[in-house]
């Protein structure tokens, strides 16, 4: 079985002080990654990006996503660009989560055009290209897309380390577009595609993966699970709907050991419902030793 990673998600609330404590928190208990939640509309939210590179510069250690970024709202160019910087920056500690966009009534609010779903994954494919495009300086990129375009312009600066693209996938379609063209599928969160809908969105991505010629298991597969980690044993085997998972650290251990073990999962981002220290410590210190323990 491939080497599990591990992190946990962080709402860009105003709050520098409980984003330190909790990254801290992340690294010092041997967490992989952090993924930041970007919605640029919400008044009371940060950007993404800036808080990214805020902690990115208080670690050493830890991996930074956007979970995931709102593509309508930052175009792929000036995306590119920000990426390389933030991966060259932190000595290659940056990958991106990427999404067509979701919440178009407040996405619109903002000066943008509204897409169809269909539309918008034909963005995201093309966002897609400039992206690898523009990360692999020497030349000038010339793309004409629907959507985007680009002409002459230069290309670079290059990543410290290939980036991933994690694509926040949950249509058959967006699935498919993963599996064929992407590193990794940042599963939504259960609100978005209930439990039992997970295998069979792995099946999408695989079957997508080997028609373009891929080996599946070269897609990363996230799952993100939002919850609790409770003293009392409640309710968390996540087989059905979208309730928060609230179990103690043996019940949250036992679910993930199973999703590594019944599908591909292998990075797995605990949500906490409420962005408390404690949580991210029990997370990293008494549930992902014993996924570990579990699985030898």
């Amino acid at each position: 079985m491939a080497e599990l990673e591990f992190g946990f998600s962080l709402s860009p609330s105003v709050d520098l002080a409980l984003h330190e404590d909790l990254v801290s928190a992340a690294e010092e208990g041997g967490l992989d990654l952090v993924g930041v939640q970007d919605h640029p509309y919400v008044p009371a939210f940060v950007d993404t990006m800036s808080l990214i590179a805020t902690m990115l510069a208080r670690t050493d250690r830890l991996r930074f996503f956007p979970d995931v970024v709102t593509l309508p709202l930052r175009p792929p160019a000036l995306l590119a660009k920000t990426a390389s910087s933030l991966d060259l920056l932190s000595g290659g500690r940056f990958e991106l989560g990427i999404g067509a966009g979701g919440y178009w009534d407040a996405i619109t609010t903002l000066g943008v055009d509204r897409l169809s779903p269909a539309d918008a994954l034909d963005a995201l494919e093309e966002a897609v290209q400039i992206l690898r495009a523009l990360w692999r300086p020497g030349g000038t990129v010339g793309l004409r897309g629907k959507y985007y375009s680009l002409d002459g312009a230069q290309a670079g600066p290059a990543p410290a380390h290939p980036i991933g693209i994690w694509i926040g996938a949950q249509g058959p379609r967006s699935l498919r577009l993963t599996g064929r063209i992407a590193e990794g599928w940042a599963a939504p969160i259960p609100a978005y595609l209930p439990y039992e809908k997970w295998a069979n969105a792995n099946a999408i991505l695989d079957e997508a993966a080997l028609a373009a010629g891929r080996d599946p298991a070269d897609v990363l597969r996230m799952s993100q699970l939002v919850g609790t980690i409770t003293d009392t044993e409640g309710d968390a085997e996540a087989r059905q709907g979208s309730a928060p998972i609230r179990g103690t650290a043996g019940q949250w251990a036992r679910l993930i050991a199973r999703l590594a073990t019944e599908q591909p999962f292998r990075s797995f981002v605990f949500w906490p419902e409420r962005q408390e220290l404690g949580q991210v410590e029990r997370f990293a210190g008494q549930v992902v030793p014993a996924v570990r323990e579990l699985l030898g």
